[in-house]
């Protein structure tokens, strides 16, 4: 059975930093392609980070130069570090990993970014 477990979240003032991390079980880890993405009522799940199996790299525009996303393959975990919170960073932010054709989504960590 595959699970992806996020940690990480909470309440932040803007300018601050939070670290996500998702642990993966059930996949093969080391050639997933795993990502983040989040999500705010109303509104589209949108592409946050991802990173793949050969350790290729994408960010979303809105968030280049203040998230960081790793991969730990020994550890089946990959994390993203967030500094420089904006407001509008504030969402429910889902771990994702892809294998073989194959999906799977964590539960969500929620962030929540104040003034």
């Amino acid at each position: 059975q595959v699970q992806l477990v996020e940690s990480g979240g909470g309440l932040v003032q803007a300018g601050g930093s939070l670290r996500l991390s998702c642990t993966a079980s059930g996949i093969i880890f080391r050639i997933s392609t795993m990502a983040w993405y989040r999500q705010t009522p109303g509104k589209r799940r949108e592409l946050v980070a991802v990173v793949t199996g050969g350790g290729s790299i994408n960010y979303a525009d809105s968030v280049k130069g203040r998230f960081t996303v790793s991969r730990d393959n020994a550890k089946n975990t990959v994390t993203l570090q967030m500094n420089s919170l904006k407001l509008e960073d504030t969402a429910l932010y889902f771990c994702y990993g892809g294998v073989g054709g194959n999906t799977y989504w964590g539960q969500g960590t929620q962030v929540t970014v104040s003034s």
